[in-house]
């Protein structure tokens, strides 16, 4: 019989689905001068420099380069608050287009939180962006029905896109150890998607050794070397962060605990705890006081 392929495997769908993200367009053309983002809890920000050249700066003590000198059409991305600023020359300022991104969960999204301080990725390196910057920018040169609708959601298009990339290009981005380095692993990948599509399955090392293709022991191996932590340590931080967006949207401890594989209301609180540093109830309850 002639060999199959392994099916494809999409490897983000299932993270962006739980965890959905939100863009905002807030500014179209030049900016001049000394212009300062400030870092708001569970905001993002993409800018994009069409042309011009500008020099980034970052607060000392960040984990950000303290300075980025940029001269060619680059795509700046934060995912998670840090203020930044832009310093242009006062006469002729470079153009962008910026935008805000809200990540639902904030720092608790599992990409956001994989991701480095700011990447900082001249257009001409990043395949495939083209067509949506071509139409991200004729949006906005000139004022239509629709466009800032258009607009914010060009810019999760081009999140999408960047992602994608990130994931056929992580030594070249410069990741850290973590989920992106484990999505580009094919045999890790097929595991982890497995993981992220069905939280509640009563998952062992076995059985995700057997999804991806591997023995235990290079499985448990490889998996610690490209994450920073063993199977069962994601599992339980995957989890955990589920629950938390549960429980921000109504659910009961117990049902959150059943949904994600828990026999009872008590060991998911201990998983919780174990991971959190505090049981649901407190969490929840600091949560709605803040």
């Amino acid at each position: 019989m002639p060999a199959t392929s392994a099916p494809p495997l999409d490897r983000l769908s299932s993270l962006l689905d739980r965890f959905r993200v939100r863009a905002h367009l807030f500014h179209a053309g030049a900016l001049c001068g000394v212009t300062h983002f400030d870092a708001q809890p569970g905001r993002a920000f993409m800018h994009v420099l069409r042309r011009g050249e500008m020099v980034l700066t970052h607060p000392p003590g960040s984990a950000a380069p303290r300075k980025v000198k940029v001269s060619e059409p680059t795509l700046l991305f934060y995912p998670r608050p840090l203020a930044h600023q832009f310093r242009n020359a006062p006469s002729e300022g470079a153009d962008f287009v910026c935008a805000t991104l809200d990540f639902e969960g904030g720092e608790r999204h599992p990409l956001v939180a994989a991701l480095p301080p700011v990447l900082v990725l001249p257009l001409r390196s990043v395949d495939g962006l083209e067509p949506t910057l071509a139409l991200l920018f004729a949006e906005t040169e000139r004022l239509r029905c629709g466009q800032r609708l258009l607009a914010d959601r060009l810019f999760e298009v081009l999140l999408l896109q960047l992602l994608r990339w990130l994931l056929d290009h992580p030594e070249q981005a410069g990741m850290p150890a973590g989920l992106i380095y484990g999505l580009a692993n094919p045999k890790l990948a097929r595991a982890l998607t497995a993981l992220h599509e069905a939280p509640g399955e009563a998952w062992s090392l076995q059985s995700m050794a057997l999804v991806a293709g591997m023995s235990r022991s290079s499985f448990a191996a490889e998996f610690k070397q490209q994450l920073g932590r063993t199977p069962a340590e994601y599992l339980l931080q995957w989890r955990v962060s589920l629950a938390r967006s549960m429980l921000l949207g109504g659910s009961s401890i117990k049902s959150a605990g059943e949904a994600l594989g828990y026999a009872s209301a008590a060991s998911f609180s201990r998983a919780f705890t174990q991971a959190s540093g505090q049981a649901p109830r407190a969490w929840l309850s600091q949560q709605r006081q803040g």
